[in-house]
Protein backbone atom coordinates (compact mmCIF):
# COMPACT_ATOMS: atom_id res chain seq x y z
CA UNK A 1 0.00 0.00 0.00
CA UNK A 2 1.30 3.43 -0.97
CA UNK A 3 2.13 5.66 1.99
CA UNK A 4 -0.07 8.72 2.46
CA UNK A 5 1.31 11.95 1.09
CA UNK A 6 2.41 14.40 3.76
CA UNK A 7 1.48 17.98 2.91
CA UNK A 8 2.83 21.33 4.05
CA UNK A 9 2.53 25.05 3.43
CA UNK A 10 5.80 26.97 3.50
CA UNK A 11 5.20 30.66 4.23
CA UNK A 12 8.15 32.75 3.04
CA UNK A 13 8.70 36.31 4.27
CA UNK A 14 11.48 38.85 3.96
CA UNK A 15 11.55 39.08 7.76
CA UNK A 16 11.81 41.78 10.43
CA UNK A 17 14.01 42.48 13.41
CA UNK A 18 11.08 43.83 15.45
CA UNK A 19 9.27 41.17 17.47
CA UNK A 20 6.10 43.20 18.03
CA UNK A 21 5.37 43.80 14.36
CA UNK A 22 6.45 40.23 13.50
CA UNK A 23 3.77 38.84 15.81
CA UNK A 24 1.12 41.24 14.47
CA UNK A 25 1.90 40.70 10.79
CA UNK A 26 3.99 37.72 9.64
CA UNK A 27 2.73 35.43 12.38
CA UNK A 28 -0.86 36.60 11.83
CA UNK A 29 -0.61 35.71 8.14
CA UNK A 30 0.85 32.32 9.05
CA UNK A 31 -1.99 31.65 11.50
CA UNK A 32 -4.65 32.51 8.93
CA UNK A 33 -3.02 30.29 6.31
CA UNK A 34 -2.66 27.42 8.79
CA UNK A 35 -6.35 27.71 9.67
CA UNK A 36 -7.27 27.53 5.97
CA UNK A 37 -5.22 24.34 5.43
CA UNK A 38 -6.22 21.70 7.98
CA UNK A 39 -4.20 18.57 7.46
CA UNK A 40 -1.16 20.56 6.28
CA UNK A 41 1.91 21.26 8.40
CA UNK A 42 3.05 24.88 8.44
CA UNK A 43 6.69 25.84 7.92
CA UNK A 44 8.32 29.26 7.93
CA UNK A 45 11.30 30.73 6.06
CA UNK A 46 12.77 34.22 5.66
CA UNK A 47 14.78 35.50 2.72
CA UNK A 48 16.86 38.18 4.48
CA UNK A 49 20.13 36.71 5.73
CA UNK A 50 20.76 39.86 7.77
CA UNK A 51 17.45 39.56 9.61
CA UNK A 52 17.86 35.83 10.14
CA UNK A 53 21.16 36.53 11.87
CA UNK A 54 19.71 39.44 13.84
CA UNK A 55 16.80 37.57 15.43
CA UNK A 56 19.09 34.63 16.16
CA UNK A 57 21.54 36.95 17.90
CA UNK A 58 19.06 39.17 19.73
CA UNK A 59 16.22 36.77 20.52
CA UNK A 60 17.77 33.34 20.26
CA UNK A 61 15.14 32.65 17.60
CA UNK A 62 16.21 30.30 14.80
CA UNK A 63 14.25 30.76 11.58
CA UNK A 64 15.09 28.82 8.45
CA UNK A 65 16.31 30.25 5.17
CA UNK A 66 14.48 28.89 2.13
CA UNK A 67 17.07 26.13 1.43
CA UNK A 68 17.03 25.17 5.12
CA UNK A 69 13.23 24.97 5.14
CA UNK A 70 13.29 22.76 2.05
CA UNK A 71 15.77 20.45 3.75
CA UNK A 72 13.73 20.41 6.95
CA UNK A 73 10.51 19.50 5.14
CA UNK A 74 12.26 16.74 3.22
CA UNK A 75 13.71 15.34 6.47
CA UNK A 76 10.22 15.43 8.01
CA UNK A 77 8.83 13.35 5.16
CA UNK A 78 6.82 16.12 3.51
CA UNK A 79 6.06 15.22 -0.11
CA UNK A 80 3.63 17.94 -1.29
CA UNK A 81 4.41 21.62 -0.69
CA UNK A 82 2.54 24.86 -1.24
CA UNK A 83 4.90 27.83 -1.09
CA UNK A 84 3.18 31.10 -0.19
CA UNK A 85 5.31 34.27 -0.10
CA UNK A 86 4.25 37.29 1.91
CA UNK A 87 6.12 39.54 -0.52
CA UNK A 88 4.26 42.60 -1.82
CA UNK A 89 5.45 42.32 -5.43
CA UNK A 90 7.08 39.85 -7.82
CA UNK A 91 10.48 41.43 -7.34
CA UNK A 92 14.03 40.41 -6.54
CA UNK A 93 13.23 38.67 -3.25
CA UNK A 94 10.46 36.63 -4.84
CA UNK A 95 12.71 35.59 -7.73
CA UNK A 96 15.39 34.45 -5.29
CA UNK A 97 12.80 32.59 -3.22
CA UNK A 98 11.57 30.65 -6.26
CA UNK A 99 15.12 29.73 -7.22
CA UNK A 100 15.82 28.47 -3.71
CA UNK A 101 12.67 26.36 -3.69
CA UNK A 102 13.17 24.93 -7.17
CA UNK A 103 16.73 23.91 -6.34
CA UNK A 104 15.21 21.28 -4.05
CA UNK A 105 12.21 20.28 -6.14
CA UNK A 106 13.50 16.75 -6.86
CA UNK A 107 12.93 15.87 -3.20
CA UNK A 108 9.16 16.41 -3.45
CA UNK A 109 6.36 14.91 -5.51
CA UNK A 110 4.58 18.27 -5.84
CA UNK A 111 5.48 21.93 -5.37
CA UNK A 112 2.99 24.72 -5.97
CA UNK A 113 3.50 28.47 -5.66
CA UNK A 114 1.04 31.05 -4.41
CA UNK A 115 1.35 34.58 -5.78
CA UNK A 116 2.77 37.60 -3.95
CA UNK A 117 0.28 40.25 -2.86
CA UNK A 118 0.18 42.30 -6.07
CA UNK A 119 0.24 39.91 -9.01
CA UNK A 120 -3.01 40.11 -10.98
CA UNK A 121 -5.39 43.01 -11.74
CA UNK A 122 -7.91 41.62 -9.25
CA UNK A 123 -5.22 41.82 -6.55
CA UNK A 124 -4.88 45.58 -7.09
CA UNK A 125 -8.59 46.10 -6.55
CA UNK A 126 -8.64 43.84 -3.50
CA UNK A 127 -5.68 45.67 -1.94
CA UNK A 128 -7.31 49.04 -2.55
CA UNK A 129 -10.49 47.80 -0.86
CA UNK A 130 -8.46 46.49 2.09
CA UNK A 131 -6.71 49.86 2.52
CA UNK A 132 -10.00 51.74 2.24
CA UNK A 133 -11.62 49.46 4.84
CA UNK A 134 -8.73 50.11 7.20
CA UNK A 135 -8.83 53.90 6.88
CA UNK A 136 -12.36 54.84 5.81
CA UNK A 137 -13.35 56.13 9.26
CA UNK A 138 -10.26 58.39 9.36
CA UNK A 139 -10.39 59.85 5.85
CA UNK A 140 -12.42 62.85 4.73
CA UNK A 141 -12.05 65.54 2.09
CA UNK A 142 -9.51 67.39 4.22
CA UNK A 143 -7.42 64.35 5.16
CA UNK A 144 -4.92 62.59 2.89
CA UNK A 145 -3.32 59.18 3.27
CA UNK A 146 0.29 58.74 2.13
CA UNK A 147 1.49 55.14 1.86
CA UNK A 148 5.19 54.28 1.90
CA UNK A 149 6.22 51.29 -0.22
CA UNK A 150 9.74 49.91 -0.39
CA UNK A 151 10.59 50.19 -4.08
CA UNK A 152 13.09 48.21 -6.12
CA UNK A 153 15.29 48.37 -9.21
CA UNK A 154 13.36 45.34 -10.50
CA UNK A 155 10.91 46.06 -13.34
CA UNK A 156 8.08 44.98 -11.02
CA UNK A 157 8.47 48.38 -9.32
CA UNK A 158 6.06 49.77 -11.94
CA UNK A 159 3.17 48.35 -9.91
CA UNK A 160 3.54 51.14 -7.34
CA UNK A 161 2.81 53.93 -9.81
CA UNK A 162 0.04 51.87 -11.39
CA UNK A 163 -1.58 51.27 -8.01
CA UNK A 164 -1.31 54.95 -7.08
CA UNK A 165 -3.16 55.78 -10.30
CA UNK A 166 -5.75 53.10 -9.61
CA UNK A 167 -6.53 54.52 -6.16
CA UNK A 168 -7.61 57.71 -7.93
CA UNK A 169 -9.44 55.79 -10.66
CA UNK A 170 -11.45 53.93 -8.01
CA UNK A 171 -12.52 57.16 -6.34
CA UNK A 172 -9.83 57.87 -3.75
CA UNK A 173 -8.10 61.10 -4.89
CA UNK A 174 -6.67 61.65 -1.41
CA UNK A 175 -4.69 58.38 -1.19
CA UNK A 176 -1.09 58.45 -2.44
CA UNK A 177 1.44 55.64 -2.82
CA UNK A 178 5.18 56.20 -3.11
CA UNK A 179 8.41 54.34 -2.38
CA UNK A 180 11.55 54.78 -0.32
CA UNK A 181 14.01 53.52 -2.92
CA UNK A 182 12.43 54.01 -6.34
CA UNK A 183 9.58 55.75 -8.20
CA UNK A 184 7.24 57.35 -7.20
CA UNK A 185 9.62 59.06 -4.77
CA UNK A 186 8.79 61.52 -2.01
CA UNK A 187 9.41 64.51 -4.28
CA UNK A 188 6.55 63.39 -6.52
CA UNK A 189 4.27 62.75 -3.56
CA UNK A 190 4.89 66.20 -2.09
CA UNK A 191 3.69 67.87 -5.31
CA UNK A 192 0.63 65.64 -5.48
CA UNK A 193 -0.30 66.15 -1.82
CA UNK A 194 0.12 69.91 -2.18
CA UNK A 195 -2.32 69.86 -5.10
CA UNK A 196 -4.83 68.04 -2.87
CA UNK A 197 -4.52 70.76 -0.17
CA UNK A 198 -5.36 68.62 2.88
CA UNK A 199 -5.32 69.90 6.45
CA UNK A 200 -4.13 66.57 7.83
CA UNK A 201 -1.97 63.78 6.40
CA UNK A 202 -1.86 60.20 7.64
CA UNK A 203 1.36 58.37 6.77
CA UNK A 204 1.46 54.57 6.85
CA UNK A 205 3.81 51.83 5.60
CA UNK A 206 2.75 49.99 2.46
CA UNK A 207 4.89 47.07 3.61
CA UNK A 208 3.93 43.81 5.30
CA UNK A 209 5.64 44.86 8.55
CA UNK A 210 6.05 48.21 10.28
CA UNK A 211 9.78 47.70 10.65
CA UNK A 212 12.99 49.62 10.07
CA UNK A 213 11.74 51.69 7.14
CA UNK A 214 8.56 52.65 8.98
CA UNK A 215 10.39 53.64 12.14
CA UNK A 216 13.22 55.56 10.47
CA UNK A 217 12.49 56.58 6.87
CA UNK A 218 8.80 57.18 7.48
CA UNK A 219 8.43 58.36 11.07
CA UNK A 220 12.01 58.94 12.23
CA UNK A 221 13.40 62.09 13.85
CA UNK A 222 15.68 62.91 10.92
CA UNK A 223 14.76 65.96 8.86
CA UNK A 224 14.30 63.89 5.71
CA UNK A 225 11.81 61.41 7.17
CA UNK A 226 8.46 61.43 5.39
CA UNK A 227 6.65 62.68 8.47
CA UNK A 228 9.04 65.58 8.95
CA UNK A 229 9.09 66.55 5.28
CA UNK A 230 5.30 66.72 5.24
CA UNK A 231 5.19 68.54 8.59
CA UNK A 232 7.67 71.05 7.19
CA UNK A 233 5.11 72.01 4.57
CA UNK A 234 2.61 72.97 7.25
CA UNK A 235 0.49 69.81 7.38
CA UNK A 236 -0.68 68.18 10.57
CA UNK A 237 0.88 64.74 10.16
CA UNK A 238 0.01 61.52 11.97
CA UNK A 239 2.12 58.38 11.46
CA UNK A 240 0.28 55.06 11.53
CA UNK A 241 2.66 52.32 12.64
CA UNK A 242 0.72 49.40 11.23
CA UNK A 243 2.04 46.96 8.64
CA UNK A 244 -0.13 45.56 5.86
CA UNK A 245 -0.06 42.17 7.55
CA UNK A 246 -2.28 43.61 10.27
CA UNK A 247 -5.08 44.30 7.78
CA UNK A 248 -7.52 41.40 7.66
CA UNK A 249 -8.29 42.14 4.01
CA UNK A 250 -4.60 41.76 3.12
CA UNK A 251 -4.28 38.48 5.03
CA UNK A 252 -7.36 37.20 3.20
CA UNK A 253 -5.62 37.86 -0.13
CA UNK A 254 -2.62 35.77 0.91
CA UNK A 255 -4.91 32.94 2.02
CA UNK A 256 -6.68 33.06 -1.35
CA UNK A 257 -3.37 33.02 -3.19
CA UNK A 258 -2.26 29.94 -1.27
CA UNK A 259 -5.56 28.23 -2.05
CA UNK A 260 -5.05 28.98 -5.74
CA UNK A 261 -1.36 28.04 -5.87
CA UNK A 262 -0.08 26.88 -9.25
CA UNK A 263 2.26 23.96 -10.00
CA UNK A 264 5.92 24.91 -10.20
CA UNK A 265 6.06 23.47 -13.71
CA UNK A 266 3.70 26.21 -14.90
CA UNK A 267 6.16 28.88 -13.77
CA UNK A 268 9.31 27.57 -15.46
Amino acid sequence: MKAAEKKAVLVVSFGTGYATTRKATIEAIERDIAAAFPGYSLYRAWTSKMLLAKVRRQEGLYIDSVPEAMERMHADGITQVIVQPTHVINGIENDRMKAGVLAGRDSFSSIRFGDPLLTRPADNRAVIRAVEEEFHSRLDEKTALVLMGHGTEHYANSIYAALDYQFKDMGYPNIFLGTVEAYPAMESLLRLVDACSPRKVLVAPFMIVAGEHARKDMAGEEADSWVNRLSGRGYKVEPVMKGLGEYKGIRDIFVSHAQNARPAENLL
